[in-house]
């Protein structure tokens, strides 16, 4: 199981720790049927109410401690999970998260996490419940072992019919992950889209039932389709333990000739532990759905890791009085699904001088934006290289390279928190920034943060001008600032 093996990563001591605990808890439940039986044949009960107190007492507080730990343990790996995945989203290079959508990466951090956080809180019952079954297990044997064979066999051929119909729930379960990309980028369209809707009924109609529609139809067909599969199994997994009391009671005695004394210790036990097996059947969807979570984050972890760029910004031997910044021969690819998505930009020679103000024009399409990513270094050349000074700009370096700049692009998203190199810079000039871009009385900041977003566009991309004169970097880039403004602001 996946999900066992995501526990085991996060601290081996705890889950060794918590499968003891677990299997004391086990052991004692165990020996309290075996302490039952014996009172019950020897008609002295009173002679066991010390050492029934005394298990009772010992599989409670085991049975708690495994939890403790598993819940910690699961919470604890959820947590640094979280913060994983979005680190290495990241730093991911910034074409490939383009590629992959926000709708899929939204359905992993939120979808899938919450399924792992979930079962979090079934592991824990389900190590105890699996304890009581081997301890109980163990008693049987104890009482007859060819009984106990003959238990087993029987426990297994369920098990492996009860594991096909798991099997072909999970399938499905794959099936509903993988169309929940579609759906949050459905649900997106939705949100970022209201606009267009509400003006276009055609369009609207065709949104709800072509696209909504159809994927949240699939959706609930595959969904719908795994939970019964599920209950099939749960339900058969229930009249099983019936079936084996029935053989046990009906044709034990004729199979296995030393089950007569015995019987009612072994149907007593068998009947003490559909429980706790019950409860096991029941938590394997939940543990099919989290382990389909975990392979969805470790492929979407696995593939953002492989291209991962440096996290740390590593201090490279550029001279700090650099005076240009040449781009030499750089071109870039774009790699679509289809031949005819492919195209490439370049190559490209530039040499900007410190200092100067320079203005990039083209049509749409013509390469405006990926030359200011490229520029910036989110992008990295397919071919060429850019030069700060003297110093070629390479993988080593790049990271700091991109902290040298300052920008407002056309898809810019504005922060609360304002970020300055000292805290001097953000309390000194924010109120004349402010009263300059007649946002005074609109906005107001405290312990560096904006008391709304909630602006016009205009507006906000004032803000967000602001908050880039607030980071004093050496290069500012802005992708159609002005776009938004009125003549004022735009002057």
């Amino acid at each position: 199981m996946d999900i066992i093996w995501l526990l085991l990563k996060a601290s081996r001591l705890k889950v060794l720790g918590a499968i003891a605990a677990g299997l004391l808890s086990g052991g004692c439940s165990a020996s309290l049927i075996a302490l039952i039986n014996d009172a019950i044949t020897r008609n002295s009960p009173r002679s066991s109410i010390a050492p029934f107190v005394g298990l009772v007492l010992v599989a409670l507080l085991a049975s708690s401690l495994s939890q403790f730990l598993l819940i910690d343990l699961g919470q604890n790996s959820v947590y640094k999970l979280r913060l994983q995945l979005s680190q290495r989203i990241i730093s991911a290079p910034l074409q490939q998260l383009e590629q992959l959508g926000p709708g899929q990466l939204l359905a992993v951090l939120t979808k899938d996490v919450q399924s792992i956080s979930n079962i979090g809180f079934v592991v824990p019952r389900l190590c105890v419940n699996a304890a009581i079954i081997a301890g109980c297990l163990v008693y049987l044997g104890w009482l007859s072992s060819w009984a106990l064979l003959a238990v087993i066999v029987f426990l297994v051929t369920a098990v492996a019919a009860v594991q096909l119909l798991i099997n072909a729930a999970y399938r499905y379960i794959a099936l509903a992950r993988k169309e929940l990309d579609c759906l949050f980028k459905i649900f997106r369209g939705i949100t970022d889209g209201t606009k267009e809707l509400k003006l276009n009924a055609t369009r609207r109609t065709l949104f709800f039932e072509e696209d909504l529609h159809a994927s949240a139809s699939a959706s609930r067909k595959y969904t719908k389709t795994a939970f019964k599969i599920g209950a099939i199994a749960t339900s058969s997994g229930q009249l099983l333990f019936f079936v084996l009391i029935g053989l046990l009671l009906f044709v034990g005695n004729d199979i296995i000739p030393t089950l007569q004394p015995v019987l009612p210790a072994y149907i007593l036990t068998i009947t003490y532990i559909i429980g706790p097996i019950e409860a096991v059947i029941d938590a394997l969807p939940n543990l099919a759905t989290a382990n389909v979570a975990i392979r969805k984050l470790e492929d979407i972890g696995l593939s953002l890791a492989e291209g991962a760029e440096m996290p740390t910004v590593v201090a490279p031997s550029i001279e700090p009085t650099w005076q240009t910044l040449q781009l030499q021969a750089i071109t870039h690819r774009y790699q679509g699904e289809t031949a005819d998505t492919q195209f490439s930009v370049g190559p490209l020679n530039l040499r900007l001088q410190k200092g100067e103000l320079t203005f990039i024009v083209g049509g749409n399409g013509s390469g405006k934006s990926t030359l200011a990513k490229l520029i910036t270094g989110l992008y990295v050349p397919n071919s060429g290289q850019i030069l700060l000074g003297a110093e070629p700009i390479t993988d080593n370096n790049r990271e700091w390279y991109r902290q040298q700049f300052s920008t407002v692009f056309s898809d810019f998203y504005l922060f609360e928190r304002l970020v300055g190199e000292t805290s001097q810079m953000l309390e000194a000039p924010v109120q004349t920034y402010l009263q300059k871009l007649n946002l005074e009385t609109k906005v107001s900041v405290e312990n560096g943060q904006l008391s709304t977003t909630a602006l016009s566009q205009g507006q906000r991309k004032r803000l967000a001008l602001l908050a880039a004169y607030l980071e004093n970097r050496p290069i500012y880039l802005f992708d159609e600032w002005a776009a938004d403004q009125d003549p004022v602001f735009r002057e």
